[in-house]
């Protein structure tokens, strides 16, 4: 998460991104950055920390390819999923269908097997996995589940 993340799109886009993700919480012109992003060739996308309301998102839903709730406070890996996100998802996911937009609704954050099927049941359609698949027993366990919702 960066507070200014306009400032560092395009070093990322030449540096070979093509999705860049930017956080709604900072205060910047957040449509100009999603237009400018897609300018220079990249997907786009919109990042919600878990304190922040879905309807804040609303008006840029027609602008972006990827919606992701944060399911953690982002900071640090291994972190406790929230399930109290489910809600903002199926909200998301709600929007989406009412106007019939074809955005990507991603979870990360304590994301494992189980609250997956959960997440995947709320509509999300793209997991952010990284304990769960790092500390298994079975990696590939983990991947072939998650990949199957």
């Amino acid at each position: 998460m960066l507070s200014e993340p306009h400032r560092y799109c395009e070093a990322f886009a030449k540096a070979g991104s093509n999705q860049i993700s930017i956080h709604i919480e900072p205060q910047y012109d957040h449509l100009k950055t999603l237009k400018e992003i897609r300018a220079m060739g990249c997907k786009c996308g919109i990042v919600l920390n878990p304190a922040t309301e879905a309807q804040s998102i609303f008006h840029l839903l027609d602008h972006v390819d990827l919606v992701l709730v944060m399911t953690v406070q982002p900071g640090f890996g291994g972190q406790a999923f929230r399930k109290d996100m489910i809600p903002k998802i199926s909200i998301l996911n709600e929007e989406r269908k009412k106007r019939n937009l074809s955005y990507r609704l991603q979870v990360d954050g304590g994301i494992d097997t189980v609250n997956a099927k959960e997440c995947h049941s709320a509509g999300t359609d793209t997991f952010v996995i990284g304990t769960a698949f790092y500390k298994a027993k079975d990696p590939a366990f983990v991947a072939a589940t998650i990949a199957g919702l």
